[in-house]
């Protein structure tokens, strides 16, 4: 390079120099460029950060976190979570979503072991793990949400409070956009965002149902939980192997091994039939509600269930002591519910929640589901048995025999039996499986 051509180049940086001073400066500039290209090759396994305009190396292990998962030194607090157990796992759900869009890990929030409007003297909070497995979740979930201890905060926290806005100017684009602009910016700079206001469940909707399945799917209930759930379920297939010997049904060339069981999500009680009815009237739907014999009658005509079942009740406790939810069934239908069955004893051992979590398991397991479309505890039940099927490869049950099929008795089906039910995967949200008459027979 000579000298006239290194001046046009030095008038070309702004720089007025004398020839020789200008030397010297392109000389420095190509040594701290050919140094920086030697410390990024070297550090190629680091990020980069700007932070108050200087630029900081982060350490592998959080760039591995930031571009193949969830962050985990941003954090995301959620007020506890109340109500009843499918309420709280749908409220969870949208606070770890929630997360997820906010590139946050969810810091493990309190779950509520009563139904706080109905024993507000007995309201405390539990802790997600004694609930739910804890390393089992984040195994399940990686790369797609996270759960985090308090632990993880360390010493210094820097934390945001956030308060999610009510009423009916605060609509779902308002709060989307709220949750756009806590994604960036200053605020993203908090090591802790800390939503205020609102329990969970009552937040904007902005996810699909599959992206709730996925959530849902990687809630595992704690051993402890598990096993009480076990010893109801070999309970019930106990009591149908030995109904089965006793009769056609367990004839030469059938298997005693594995006796089936229909579970019945029985809504029936005061408190529900007062409020499905004020559902009717404001949303002008007549299907929601139903009678006990009306829910009798379309179980027994359930097509190829077999002349003889064992049908378990899931019932409120106020109807244990209700000997009419046990007469009338179709017959060679056998009802228990937790009391006749003798395993009311397991339930009474634990709060409300707990009882909530076996129940649930115990519908679940069942090889014949029948509920109530309305009802949010039977549409959960549904949704996860949706994904078995489908990882069997069955999108639809129409016109087949599915395993682990599921109906909704306040909809009339074939033959007056319930209509088969299974979780429409596509819709775009879960509006549906809260409140919402979601199930499809095709």
């Amino acid at each position: 390079m000579d000298l006239s051509s290194t001046c046009k180049l030095s008038r070309l940086f702004g720089c007025f120099f004398t020839p020789l001073t200008c030397k010297c400066c392109l000389a420095l500039v190509t040594i701290a460029l050919f140094f920086r290209a030697i410390f990024l090759h070297s550090y190629s396994g680091y990020g980069v950060i700007k932070s108050n305009n200087l630029r900081l190396i982060l350490s592998p292990s959080l760039h591995l976190e930031s571009h193949e998962g969830i962050r985990g030194d941003k954090f995301l607090e959620v007020p506890q979570i109340v109500w009843g157990l499918n309420n709280q796992k749908i409220a969870f759900a949208r606070a770890c979503l929630t997360a997820r869009m906010l590139n946050r890990t969810l810091l493990m929030p309190s779950l509520s072991a009563s139904l706080f409007y109905k024993e507000i003297d007995l309201l405390h909070p539990i802790s997600f793990d004694q609930v739910f497995q804890y390393e089992r979740f984040n195994s399940l979930c990686n790369r797609f949400v996270r759960l985090g201890r308090y632990s993880d905060l360390g010493n210094q926290t820097g934390k945001y409070d956030l308060r999610k806005g009510s009423g009916r100017k605060w609509t779902v684009e308002r709060d989307l956009e709220q949750l756009k602009h806590s994604s960036r910016g200053p605020i993203d700079k908090y090591q802790v965002i800390s939503m205020a206001g609102k329990n969970p469940f009552l937040w904007h909707d902005h996810w699909p149902v599959k992206d709730y399945a996925r959530v849902f799917e990687c809630l595992v209930l704690v051993d402890e939980i598990a096993k009480e759930a076990d010893k109801v379920v070999s309970k019930i297939r106990r009591i149908g192997r030995k109904l089965r010997s006793k009769t056609n049904f367990g004839a030469e060339g059938s298997s005693l091994s594995h006796a089936p069981y229909v579970a019945i999500h029985m809504r029936v009680e005061i408190d529900w039939m007062i409020h499905c009815k004020k559902l009717e009237q404001r949303s002008r739907i007549s299907q929601i509600c139903s009678s006990k014999q009306e829910i009798m009658e379309r179980v027994g005509n359930i097509v190829g269930l077999g002349s003889t079942a064992i049908v378990y009740l899931a019932v409120a406790d106020s109807l244990l002591n209700d000997s009419s939810i046990l007469d009338g069934w179709k017959r060679g239908l056998v009802p228990f519910e937790k009391k006749k069955l003798g395993v009311d004893g397991i339930y009474k051992k634990h709060s409300y929640l707990i009882q909530s979590a076996i129940d649930y398991e115990v519908c679940s397991r069942a090889d014949i589901f029948v509920g109530n479309s309305f009802s949010t505890f039977s549409s959960l039940i549904v949704l996860e048995r949706t994904q078995r099927v489908i990882r069997m490869g069955i999108t639809s049950s129409c016109g087949i025999d599915v395993r682990w099929p599921s109906y909704a008795y306040n909809i009339p089906g074939e033959s007056n039996g319930p209509q088969k039910w299974m979780t429409n995967m596509s819709d775009s949200n879960l509006k549906a499986i809260s409140y919402g008459s979601n199930a499809i027979s095709c």
